[in-house]
């Protein structure tokens, strides 16, 4: 109904914005992440958005690309998920790690977003997963370095480390991507691993 909404920005909060649209405050939801990114009170700033309409309300919620419009769409289509739970969803992570996420199947990460149980994100990467696509290149290398990283027999102590990460209750992909990020890995053991890992998840 209504593609964006350009203005002022008169007030933030974690989960809102106030745009001033010529003289009319204009009320959007919005995620966490994307009230960080938002620029400041008294600038201008554009919000893609999408309406929902209940019979006792009707809300805007807003994202500051169409690329986060999108997957927010997609998320609200799964059964079980809507406005709110996409909207956690996009809080809790951005755009591109919530894509990277369902693609990897890592229903831990997803399921840490408020209101989302792990059956919830089971259903959303079974749904989701082959209907997103692989263009944006930062999912590509995301999704090429944790394949080319992964891992292996080869590689006893990060193993180890990923194992005890997980146990730990973090997700496979920030775990992994916590010890693939660690320098000069094979100089370390399996202990001293975990410990840098810990640092980068801190």
């Amino acid at each position: 109904m209504i593609a964006y909404v350009s203005g002022i920005v008169e007030s933030i909060t974690e989960d809102n914005a106030v745009i001033d649209v010529n003289g009319f405050g204009i009320n959007v939801k919005i995620s966490a992440d994307t009230a960080a990114r938002m620029p400041g009170v008294g600038e201008q700033a554009k919000l893609y958005t999408y309406t929902s309409v209940r019979e006792d309300a009707f809300q805007l919620y807003g994202f500051l690309s169409q690329n986060a419009l999108s997957l927010f769409k997609k998320c609200i289509s799964v059964n079980g998920i809507g406005p709110k739970g996409g909207q956690a969803l996009l809080s809790v992570m951005d755009a591109d790690s919530l894509r990277f996420a369902i693609l990897s199947g890592d229903v831990k990460a997803i399921s840490k977003a408020p209101g989302i149980g792990a059956k919830s994100a089971q259903r959303l990467v079974l749904e989701l997963k082959d209907k997103l696509d692989m263009d944006d290149s930062m999912i590509r290398r995301e999704m090429d370095s944790t394949s080319s990283d992964s891992v292996t027999a080869d590689t006893p102590q990060k193993q180890e480390a990923v194992a005890a990460l997980i146990a730990l209750g973090y997700g496979q992909t920030e775990s992994l991507k916590a010890v693939n990020s660690i320098e000069n890995i094979e100089e370390l053991d399996s202990g001293a691993v975990l410990k840098a890992a810990l640092k980068k998840l801190f």
